[in-house]
């Protein structure tokens, strides 16, 4: 975790913590600390799709001011967000088919010269060391400030559920109608996004594609792949199918459209 030297204005969260936000439009020079968080938080396999591979360095660039992080007193990194803008009509129908999707929209609207009215967060990445401390919940306010502070009053996410990967034959439909002993989402993850206002809009069946030979994911698993069929991976939603004969592995990830209202 790096330690940032220069801190922004302090904020407070839930039960009083504070924090320094920075985005990477005031420290460009903290954009290693996002690529060091991804790393940290996600399967191995979900650093290899190819439409981030792509698309994310322009991302950085174009929309440095919607990428941001959270740093304690000391000054320590303890949570990121990725996020872009683009432009949505509003509808059910109009937003795009998932992650990957809204990766390229963004660009695209950005080179078509559209206005975005919303914006789409990418990822929300908490430390290891910082988690089941409340900073989920820290992440998603300040996030919804930076929207608004760019008159933007539309906030969506095809949103991963974080609980999904220990159910992964349970299809995506079913699990987010799943409820806890207390009747809220039965998803950690949902959860917190429903009580902070949001709703679930639809489903995105087919979200993020990941695509590799059979010696890239059984690197990416430290798993052997003898023969073709479908196979349950630490930390996938959903399996992965394996071919060998192609040598190919194919990973299509569901989550979920969630909209929160600025």
């Amino acid at each position: 975790m790096t330690l940032l030297s220069t801190l922004s204005p302090k904020h407070s969260g839930d039960k009083g913590m504070e924090y320094n936000l920075f985005t990477l439009k005031e420290h460009p020079e903290m954009a290693s600390d996002f690529d060091a968080m991804n790393e940290a938080g996600w399967p191995t396999f979900m650093l290899y799709d190819e439409v981030a591979i792509q698309y994310y360095s322009q991302v950085v660039e174009i929309f440095p001011q919607f990428q941001f992080c959270i740093a304690d007193e000391s000054g320590t990194v303890m949570a990121c967000c990725n996020s872009v803008p683009f432009y949505w009509d509003g509808t059910e129908e109009g937003l795009p088919a998932g992650w990957d999707h809204v990766f390229m929209k963004s660009i695209e609207d950005y080179h078509q010269g559209r206005v975005p009215n919303t914006v789409s967060a990418l990822a929300i990445v908490i430390h290891p060391s910082y988690r089941g401390k409340g900073i989920s919940g820290i992440m998603l306010d300040a996030l919804k400030g930076i929207v608004k502070s760019h008159s933007i009053e539309q906030l969506v996410a095809p949103v991963r559920p974080s609980s999904k990967s220990k159910y992964p034959l349970i299809p995506m439909d079913k699990y987010v109608h799943w409820q806890n002993d207390k009747g809220d989402s039965f998803d950690p993850w949902i959860r917190t996004h429903l009580r902070a206002g949001a709703k679930i809009v639809k489903l995105a069946p087919e979200s993020m594609k990941i695509n590799g030979t059979v010696a890239d994911w059984e690197s990416w698993t430290n798993m052997k792949f003898p023969e073709s069929g479908t196979y349950i991976v630490p930390g996938a939603l959903v399996p992965v199918t394996i071919d060998v004969e192609k040598n190919e592995g194919r990973y299509v990830e569901p989550n979920v459209w969630i909209q929160h209202f600025i």
